[in-house]
């Protein structure tokens, strides 16, 4: 997997428990060109790797800023960020990789919750700088909760920013933006938070006359898998060799296939950044991803190696 080193140039709080990281490239380097709603691997001590949406705008071509919340139940990524890491030090990271684009759209609302105001905020920015029609629905706890605060207050004249907090009665539970209620068929809604939150939108957004087809998503976290059965057993077949491998159920397609010599690359390891999304040519994937959308998923022509599974006996991958 290809890796660049940037350096953390500055480190800034962005409400409670957030952190914001400049990165820029080294001297005489520069950073690939991103879209708004790309996000980039990056690489910690201990073999970690987590993934960031970048928050700044597509334009700004001298650096990328991501924003890390400190995770309670961190794992070592945020904690790492947060406790250990400081401006001047060095980072490695993947080129962006952007599998929550913009729509083409007469309209675009955007709903965050939490720290998933990371990509909708490159968006928002992208947009702005466009003037296209959008609007901005941000969702914390408490006001101290926000993010870029400043940014989202100051840097948008004229525009449609809303943010809502729970102490004051707006609650995703409680308050359903007119945004939702008024679907018109050239709107795009996207969404970005904790599952729940999106998942609840994703609901009231159907119940106003949104389509599948108009909603998207980026998750931070995967969904609890379902259990595998004894019995769950198939093969893959590798369209290159017709090398056939068998799966058992304590196994992913990447873990055998990576056994194998195989170089499939693998990123999240839980069905949510689509670094291992690859082709399929045969057989019936069943989708277990946070990264396919319904459509795309029931086209069947690509899938996650890293959790995704079949219904078929054989899948034959592009590979």
């Amino acid at each position: 997997m290809t890796r660049l080193t940037v350096k953390v140039a500055q480190c800034t709080a962005q409400g409670n428990a957030n952190l914001a990281l400049r990165l820029e490239p080294l001297a005489g380097e520069r950073l690939p060109g991103f879209a708004a709603g790309a996000h980039v691997d990056v690489f910690l001590p201990g073999g970690l790797i987590r993934q960031y949406s970048i928050a700044s705008a597509p334009q700004q071509a001298d650096h990328y800023e991501l924003c890390i919340k400190l995770e309670p139940e961190s794992r070592g990524g945020s904690r790492f960020i947060h406790q250990q890491l400081s401006a001047g030090d060095e980072l490695q990271i993947s080129p962006p990789r952007n599998l929550f684009a913009l729509q083409t759209a007469e309209r675009h609302v955007l709903m965050a919750a939490g720290i998933g105001i990371t990509p909708l905020l490159s968006m928002a920015q992208e947009l702005f700088s466009k003037d296209a029609s959008f609007a901005l629905h941000y969702f914390t706890r408490t006001r101290d909760d926000v993010a870029f605060y400043q940014r989202l207050t100051e840097e948008f004249p004229g525009a449609e920013i809303h943010l809502h907090h729970s102490d004051q009665g707006r609650s995703p539970r409680e308050h359903v933006p007119d945004d939702i209620r008024s679907f018109a068929p050239g709107a795009q809604l996207y969404l970005c938070g904790p599952l729940a939150f999106m998942q609840r939108v994703q609901e009231q957004a159907r119940q106003f006359g949104w389509a599948a087809e108009n909603i998207h998503q980026e998750a931070f976290a995967a969904a609890a898998l379902p259990a595998v059965a004894d019995d769950d057993v198939f093969e893959v077949q590798l369209n290159s060799t017709g090398a056939v491998f068998a799966v058992a159920p304590t196994q992913s397609i990447a873990q055998v296939l990576i056994a194998a010599g195989v170089d499939v690359p693998v990123s999240c390891e839980q069905g949510i950044c689509g670094a291992c999304l690859t082709g399929v040519l045969a057989g019936q994937p069943r989708h277990l991803d946070m990264v396919l959308s319904e459509a795309e998923q029931a086209q069947g022509t690509q899938m996650a190696l890293c959790c995704s599974r079949s219904r078929s006996p054989r899948l034959v991958l592009d590979l």
